[in-house]
């Protein structure tokens, strides 16, 4: 699985510096599909959260 996209902002991690955005990540759920772009549902609950991607399923943390 290669990553293509931020998770944190959506955009190709080959645009900029996403440092900031993998800082955020470490504290937040992923919003957007790292493979697809696509915007990802989230929920968030007292023993972690979980993004689901309409393409390409659900991942917890």
């Amino acid at each position: 699985m290669t990553l293509v996209y931020c998770g944190h902002c959506g955009q190709e991690l080959t645009d900029g510096d996403h440092e900031s955005c993998g800082t955020a990540l470490s504290l937040e759920p992923p919003r957007y599909c790292d493979q697809c772009r696509r915007r990802m549902v989230v929920q968030v609950h007292p023993m972690g959260w979980t993004a689901r991607c309409s393409v390409h399923g659900e991942i917890h943390g």
